[in-house]
């Protein structure tokens, strides 16, 4: 459910979805739209090993361009190439007829350039652009399902059409004022809640006129009758997901700076910590990292995702990683824990913290040499971790009291969570 932050926003889960009717892993005609074209694609990325990134739509204009005959030919969209399409990828690892949206980019070597480059002009993030009371009219672009049929709730990748209009940077945050009436002020509109962008500052189009949300759908059960129960659902979550392409949304920001990437050092060891949606700005990062040739950042340290989520079929950009893993295996490093799937060293469910434990000498050890370490998700993922990283310390003979001061005081330190 949503919950208040400081600043006057409040903070939502994060996810990615669409309903039956339409994109990726639903139920109804975009479904079986795929499932006509999903053979030829396989022998084509398989067999001739050409990369390939097709758009999935269920709009007209997609049906005339792809669907050929059953000749795959690629979308007139400035989709970047992706990944040979693998039959064992993330999100097609189960028998189930779900496969994953590939218009949410897939890594690709060589990089992609990127524009405008006067993006990188700015020496200070932007801030507040837009504020509550005057905000940004943008406009859905898309809205897709990340999720397998298996995971608990639904995430879904939304991409917005800011215009150029509305720069961010990796790190920052989005205000979405959804449409209807405060209920605790009538008259006034909603409040504003905030969500990470999961994008880097040029989009998922690389032209700098977009931002992509990551959003989980807050759906409320009553506990007595295990019913939903709409009228405590979540407002904006479930405004996000129901969108349609075209359709107008209030935004405000960006926001947020204790998220942002630091890039004095471009040689420097990043430790991300996420649990579910709160992968959001390592997107970017990573986007930033592996995919995009960026003139005036060339990233040659290491970047260590640690992501904590349900089950496999909740794993969020899992073949995007993957990929950054196969092309920068000095560079990159990636640690999923799945709680309903993996046992830690207890024989209990595997969480992120548990992760970290498994790997609590190294990550010490990259502390000391200067090393990020950041933390993004639900709030309640904190105790367990601060817990594990207390207990670890305190076996080194060190006092992690005095450990965390020293890592705020070196800007090592950055937590966001909701």
């Amino acid at each position: 459910m949503d919950s208040s932050i400081s600043g006057g926003g409040k903070r939502v889960g994060v996810g990615v979805g669409v309903g039956g009717g339409g994109g990726c892993g639903g139920e109804g005609n975009g479904a079986k739209m795929f499932e006509a074209i999903f053979d030829p694609i396989m022998a084509h990325c398989i067999f001739s090993q050409v990369p390939v990134g097709v758009p999935i739509s269920s709009d007209s204009s997609f049906r005339r361009s792809v669907l050929k005959t059953r000749n795959v030919t690629l979308h007139d969209k400035s989709w970047t190439s992706g990944i040979p399409f693998n039959l064992k990828s993330a999100n097609t690892r189960s028998r189930s007829r779900f496969v994953v949206c590939m218009s949410v980019q897939q890594a690709s070597k060589p990089k992609v350039a990127v524009s405008p480059v006067t993006l990188e002009d700015a020496k200070e993030p932007p801030l507040h652009l837009y504020k509550n009371k005057e905000p940004y009219t943008a406009t859905i672009v898309s809205v897709e399902r990340l999720v397998g049929p298996k995971a608990p709730g639904e995430t879904c990748h939304i991409v917005i059409d800011h215009g150029g209009n509305v720069p961010y940077w990796e790190g920052q945050s989005y205000g979405i004022i959804p449409p209807g009436e405060n209920p605790k002020k009538p008259g006034s509109p909603q409040n504003v809640r905030l969500y990470s962008i999961a994008s880097s500052r040029y989009g998922d189009n690389f032209d700098g006129k977009t931002a992509s949300l990551c959003v989980r759908r807050a759906v409320y059960y009553d506990s007595e009758t295990g019913k939903e129960d709409p009228s405590k659902n979540g407002v904006c979550s479930n405004f996000l997901c129901d969108s349609k392409p075209g359709d107008k949304i209030q935004l405000t920001g960006p926001s947020g700076k204790i998220m942002l990437l630091p890039e004095d050092d471009s040689n420097a060891t990043h430790i991300m910590i996420a649990t579910g949606t709160g992968v959001a700005p390592y997107r970017g990062y990573l986007r930033r990292m592996f995919m995009e040739d960026v003139a005036t950042f060339k990233f040659g340290g290491l970047a260590w995702l640690f992501l904590g989520v349900a089950n496999s079929d909740s794993l969020l950009y899992d073949d995007e990683f993957s990929k950054y893993l196969q092309d920068y295996p000095d560079n990159f490093r990636y640690d999923r824990a799945l709680s309903r799937e993996q046992r830690n060293k207890s024989g209990g469910k595997m969480y992120v913290q548990d992760k970290i434990e498994e790997y609590s000498d190294e990550i010490f050890k990259l502390l000391d040499g200067g090393a990020h370490i950041y933390f993004c998700g639900l709030k309640g993922m904190m105790p367990g971790i601060q817990d594990t990283l207390k207990r670890v310390a305190e076996e080194r003979g060190e006092s992690w009291e005095q450990k965390l001061t020293q890592l705020k005081k070196n800007k090592q330190w950055h937590v966001e969570v909701y």
